[in-house]
């Protein structure tokens, strides 16, 4: 598959019916960057400062997994991490990627878990950054995600408050941005459903050691010390638990390790996925 050019500006492909944005660049062994699940989130606002640089080593595609950014939110779907999963399986066999690697910022780490348990044939290494697993509770910034209402004031408190050390991050334009994505026609209405409504299953993420123990892909875990919505400890429990499991600690830092530690964190993410499989 040939890259476009304007990485940022995405493509879209038919995932089994349903209209899947993504971001393609580069050449070389696959990899597969899965976003988080905050408001407004989508896989540019998560990853654009490491996808053109870990495209210059790898094929990278980053998709909006399905009911967030601009991809389609079926109006029957129902929103877990079943339909989540099976989402980018399909996107992968929509694509022809048989073999690849995986790099999932918390909802996307926990995703990356569950594709390693089900297909690890198909899954060269994984990198979780922030990601759900043994020992997670819903804490104080879990609760503010998910009682977010739009307004770009309510925006700049949740980013300030919840995703990075560092308060001038949060730039004018990066609150503008992630609040006109959150007030986007549909896109609170879905979040609001995946994670409040009893009709759906989005909190429900949970990981018995016993599936962790299982799992076999070799995987990088990533997190900030200061992560106020998954709490760093998280990983500190599974890379006792992952057979095959590294941990990097980021001091200073929250949620965003990929955004507050970018240069690092591409460095580190960069050389581990170039390990031999």
């Amino acid at each position: 598959m040939t890259a476009t050019t304007d990485v940022s500006a995405g493509r879209y492909a038919d995932v089994r019916g349903v209209r899947t944005h993504f971001h393609d660049a580069g050449t070389g062994e696959p990899v597969i960057m899965l976003h988080g699940s905050g408001p407004g989130v989508s896989a540019w606002a998560n990853w654009r400062l490491n996808l053109p640089v870990l495209a210059e080593r790898f094929h990278v595609l980053a998709p909006d997994i399905v009911g967030f950014g601009h991809t389609e939110r079926p109006e029957h779907v129902r929103y877990s991490l079943r339909t989540w999963t099976d989402h980018v399986w399909d996107f992968a066999d929509a694509l022809g990627l048989e073999r690849f690697s995986l790099v999932g910022n918390s909802l996307g780490g926990r995703i990356s878990l569950e594709m390693a348990a089900e297909r690890p044939d198909r899954i060269a290494r994984m990198v979780l950054m922030g990601s759900p697993g043994v020992g997670m509770t819903i804490t104080d910034g879990l609760k503010a995600l998910r009682a977010y209402e739009p307004s770009p004031e309510n925006m700049r408190t949740l980013l300030r408050t919840n995703f990075a050390v560092d308060p001038d991050l949060i730039t004018d334009d990066l609150v503008r941005d992630r609040y006109e994505a959150s007030a986007a026609p549909g896109a609170h209405e879905a979040y609001t459903a995946m994670f409040n409504d009893p009709r759906h299953a989005g909190g429900e993420l949970g990981i018995t050691e016993e599936q962790v123990r299982a799992t076999v892909t070799p995987a990088l875990l990533v997190h900030g010390r200061e992560d106020r919505v998954v709490p760093a400890q998280v990983s500190h429990s599974m890379v006792h638990l992952l057979p095959e499991a590294d941990l990097h600690v980021f001091a200073r830092c929250g949620h965003w390790t990929q955004i507050e530690r970018a240069d690092e964190f591409n460095a580190l993410v960069g050389d581990y996925l170039g390990r031999a499989s």
